[in-house]
């Protein structure tokens, strides 16, 4: 039995060899997506996303048992940041929701940055594919939390959680790179702090001057994700965006677009991948710099040679 009949057969050793093989892009890492795709599309796929310290990990923890509870299985994507120097990933999430790892309904893979940006790892939409045919019926993808710039999760997922928290001295700061724009649903949490009425108040108040989303407000929930209060509530909240995106009809528009970020993030990879191959003799790309530095060509006339010599 090959690694796909196995993965799909519900083989956990089968999924992580999977996700390994699409992390390293390994040989047979395409052969294995193009046969998994037509098992996908299944899963309803959650992104939790907000600034460091807000308690996401925490909170999917506590999530993530409360639909255990409710039988549902699920995987957890956790990206952490990974150095810029040296390549390597603290992988932190993971070790937050160490307890779930010893059930079997659960299934958690830590991913590296690995220089991407925008809050995603550069392999998280195969990823949650592979959890999506490994027959999860949610799928946690949870952003490396390092600044306002992490939108990038609403091209992954149908449901986007924005997690913010009390007192971080500027109450509204994800709202001001577009997180507003982006979260279907709105969490407080450490609600039991103070700040928590004053945060709620202007969080609302933005939500009524932001048009981009008539027929679905997005509501604000409360959360102490430590001690589990307000996450039923949350998990109802994800449940009605869900309706939502069925009755309306907004279901079908979603998926295509995120079926078309698809495509065009593949394109993308295979023509920077031939691009840098074209580039990459031997001791080529250091003859360019070496021009650039010296002055004798420019970084536009040299993209612009490679371009024509590969569109030839």
């Amino acid at each position: 039995m090959d690694i796909v009949q196995e993965l799909l057969a519900g083989s956990r050793l089968a999924l992580a060899r999977a996700i390994t093989a699409v992390e390293n892009e390994y040989d047979e890492a395409v052969t294995l997506m193009q046969a998994i795709y037509p098992h996908t599309g299944k899963a309803h796929v959650v992104g939790i996303t907000g600034p460091p310290g807000a308690g996401k990990s925490t909170l999917v923890d506590k999530m993530t048992k409360e639909y255990r509870r409710k039988g549902k299985t699920v995987g957890i994507v956790a990206i952490d940041p990974t150095s810029p120097f040296y390549g390597g990933a603290i992988l932190g999430d993971r070790i937050r929701m160490n307890e779930l790892a010893l059930d079997q309904g659960v299934f958690i893979r830590s991913m590296g940055t690995r220089g991407s940006l925008g809050g995603l790892a550069k392999k998280t939409v195969e990823v949650v594919k592979i959890m999506d045919a490994f027959g999860k019926d949610v799928i946690f993808v949870e952003t490396v939390g390092v600044g306002q710039s992490e939108v990038d999760v609403i091209k992954v997922v149908d449901t986007t959680v924005v997690v913010l928290v009390p007192g971080l001295g500027d109450d509204i700061q994800a709202i001001k790179a577009g997180i507003l724009e982006i979260g279907d649903i709105f969490v407080i949490n450490k609600a039991d702090r103070d700040g928590t009425e004053r945060l709620e108040t202007e969080l609302e108040m933005m939500l009524d001057l932001n048009s981009s989303k008539v027929a679905w407000r997005p509501p604000v929930k409360r959360t102490v994700a430590n001690s589990g209060d307000g996450v039923e509530a949350l998990i109802g909240a994800i449940a009605d965006h869900i309706s939502y995106l069925y009755n309306s009809g907004e279901f079908v528009r979603h998926r295509s677009a995120r079926t078309k970020n698809e495509l065009l993030l593949l394109l993308n990879e295979q023509i920077s991948r031939h691009v840098l191959e074209s580039v990459m003799a031997p001791g080529k790309l250091d003859l360019l710099v070496d021009s650039i530095e010296g002055h004798r060509q420019t970084p536009y006339n040299i993209v612009n040679n490679i371009l024509a010599d590969i569109l030839r």
